[in-house]
């Protein structure tokens, strides 16, 4: 079974490889994605033990993070080395979450040979492994390597259980391989079992993501307002993690909005920050000054871009009220609980499948759901003519993301029932 998916593997990779190379997600650290790390890559191996965190992308790491001080906490000494899939991920690790890890690198590929190679560089005591990243090459060559393998913030969609009995049957279970599964809820764990993880080792511990979400504002925020070209005061509406097709209907209703509150801004956080000239042009094209965050929005335009990486939580804190996109696209939505923890209302569109956990939470306590549009106009509208409306939402959104929290320290604990005296034996 195993040697039918390692095969497998290896040809997928040769077809695959081209693609690879030059998608701009995954177009670097190709040395690394094979599994060569050079002494420049590791941090110097101390005496704690090492504890190899792997999220796929810039999102995924943003939930691992919370976890970072309850880790260091019960295993003093520690050292924590991010890996991540994508270009955006190792950027933002390399820039936000610098200060708080040891190390970061670009996760290898699932291959026989790389994920060894990676082990034996990295050797790590503890592999933890976020959402779904379930690759069976790596979690074996872990194993192989002495470490213990977590999977932490656990889901399975019910679409894919199906898939994934089918696929597992035709390979192996890798889930058995698993030491320790964390699950976000219930119904999750239940997946999980039915899928045939170890019912011992299946619990249920809640979302690091929601840990990551409530804080206040710090110093940096004003320096943060200067370079978008706020003016203290002013009302800001900012629409984070938009996609394509969305603009357009942002814009006008920005225009409309504009015809009643004239110092009304709107910051507009593309998810792909590639896309900003795009976003810039269509402003203009429809009457509209528009401004980059890059270059300091030096002409105080009422549209600004933001078109830096890491920042969207922090501008956050800027807002008088938020709108998450990728709700009016097919996308699936975007992370609705960040603008929510910083006691800011949220509003957001249809197309919310991928955070169903997150609208049953927010919706009617600081969060709204809005059909098109039109019903966001109508919504923006009324909350921008009450000022008491808009604190009360905001409060509640706060308070809801404060209530959820604590799978972060859950999860740390967990960990430690692993090894005997609660901490790896040193190697």
């Amino acid at each position: 079974m195993r040697l039918l998916y390692i095969l497998a593997t290896y040809v997928l990779f040769a077809l695959l490889f081209p693609v690879l190379s030059l998608h701009r997600k995954t177009r670097h650290g190709l040395m690394q994605r094979l599994g060569f790390y050079g002494s420049e890559d590791l941090p110097t191996r101390g005496e704690g033990p090492v504890l190899w965190l792997h999220g796929a992308s810039a999102g995924d790491l943003l939930a691992l993070s919370p976890m970072f001080a309850p880790l260091r906490a019960h295993f003093p000494g520690c050292q924590l080395i991010l890996s991540t899939m994508t270009d955006s991920g190792y950027a933002m690790a390399k820039g936000r979450l610098a200060k708080e890890i040891d190390g970061v690198v670009y996760v290898p590929y699932d291959l026989w040979g790389a994920t060894r190679r990676a082990v034996r560089a990295i050797r790590p005591d503890l592999l933890v492994l976020e959402y779904t990243e379930i690759w069976p090459n790596l979690i074996r060559a872990a194993k192989r390597g002495g470490a213990r393998v977590v999977m932490t913030n656990g889901r399975f969609s019910p679409a894919n259980v199906g898939k994934y009995q089918w696929f597992f049957r035709l390979i192996g279970n890798p889930l058995k391989d698993l030491d320790l599964m964390l699950m976000r809820q219930e119904e999750e764990a239940a997946r999980a079992r039915s899928l045939g993880a170890r019912p011992e080792w299946v619990r249920v511990t809640g979302n690091t993501k929601f840990d990551s979400q409530a804080s206040g504002p710090v110093r940096e925020d004003e320096a943060l307002r200067g370079a978008l070209g706020l003016e203290p005061g002013a009302r800001v509406w900012i629409a984070g993690s938009t996609h394509e097709g969305e603009e357009e209907v942002l814009f006008g209703v920005y225009r409309r909005l504009r015809e009643r509150w004239l110092d009304l801004r709107l910051v507009i956080a593309p998810r792909y920050v590639d896309r900003a000239a795009r976003i810039v042009a269509l402003g203009r094209e429809v009457g509209l000054g528009v401004g980059l965050r890059s270059q300091g929005n030096p002409e105080r335009a009422p549209v600004v871009v933001l078109d830096t990486i890491g920042e969207l939580s922090r501008a956050y804190r800027l807002a008088t009220v938020v709108f998450v996109g990728g709700s009016f696209t097919k996308r699936g939505g975007q992370n609705i609980l960040e603008p929510a923890g910083q006691g800011k209302p949220v509003l957001y569109g249809p197309h919310m499948d991928n955070f169903r956990d997150s609208v049953e939470l927010l919706t009617g306590h600081g969060g709204v759901q809005v059909s098109d549009g039109e019903a966001l106009h109508a919504v923006l509208a009324e909350l921008l003519a009450s000022p008491e409306r808009l604190e009360s939402l905001g409060e509640q959104a706060q308070a809801t993301v404060r209530r959820i929290s604590g799978a972060s320290e859950r999860n740390a604990e967990a960990m430690t029932t692993l090894f005997p005296h609660g901490r790896p034996d040193p190697r």
